[in-house]
């Protein structure tokens, strides 16, 4: 079903985003990987793409800037031919209690993971709306449903990517358009691993009693890219913590 697809990944340069990518190549899509920086770990993933036999180029760009998300879709579309996917899994932290997160540091989280998924919707729908068909998978967060102390930015970020998932699902279904979110738990990622976590105290928390690998999420991503018939669905895959 994804054999000859264009996939927009960003966040692509290692983690959750470089998973989705092999994931994807590996079933015959091509990807155009996107990072903020550290071009280099994006080339690699996207050189282990092409290892299976698809097209695979990566780009350097800032989703939180609205022109060079506008550009990035531009060239890709000319390099590719076309965009069929589209993952928003473009992310920062920057934690702190409320009572002393700076208005930099809010709006830096906001702005990226939130502003970003916006921007790159906003200029992929167009291409999906003349061709009658695309699929969107946002990178939420079990933040988002439940809230996390020390992470009230992230938490709103993410809480926010769900209710653009559920209004964009509705805004593009009747032309074939389907738009959906993933809520991880905690993910076996450089992110998750610089939060300073007790990890014995963690698992405690989590009914299956271990974190999930980016494979494992991006195996859900997968799944909702190309099921046709499931659009404004949020999809947790925490080991249960969320329950």
């Amino acid at each position: 079903m994804l054999n000859g697809k264009t996939a927009i990944i960003t966040g692509a340069s290692r983690g959750i985003g470089a998973a989705v990518a092999r994931k994807l190549s590996s079933l015959g899509a091509d990807t155009a990987l996107v990072c903020a920086g550290k071009i280099d770990l994006a080339e690699a993933v996207s050189a282990e793409c092409r290892s299976l036999g698809v097209r695979s180029k990566s780009y350097l760009c800032d989703v939180a800037d609205f022109q060079a998300a506008k550009e990035l879709v531009g060239q890709v579309k000319k390099d590719f031919g076309g965009v069929d996917l589209l993952v928003n899994n473009a992310g920062i932290t920057r934690d702190g209690l409320i009572l002393t997160m700076s208005e930099a540091d809010f709006d830096a989280v906001l702005d990226v993971n939130l502003k970003g998924a916006f921007h790159m919707i906003r200029h992929c729908a167009p291409l999906f709306l003349r061709q009658k068909r695309g699929a969107i998978v946002n990178l939420s967060s079990v933040a988002g449903l439940m809230g996390n102390p020390g992470q009230g930015n992230y938490a709103a970020s993410k809480a926010g990517l769900i209710g653009l998932t559920k209004t964009v699902a509705r805004e593009l279904a009747s032309r074939g358009i389907t738009c959906n979110a993933v809520a991880p738990g905690f993910i076996d990622t450089d992110m998750t691993r610089a939060l300073p976590l007790d990890r014995e105290e963690l698992l405690k928390t989590i009914p299956l009693g271990r974190v999930g690998t980016p494979e494992e999420v991006a195996q859900a991503v997968v799944f909702l890219l190309e099921a046709g018939y499931i659009t404004g669905e949020v999809l947790r895959v925490d080991g249960g913590i969320a329950m």
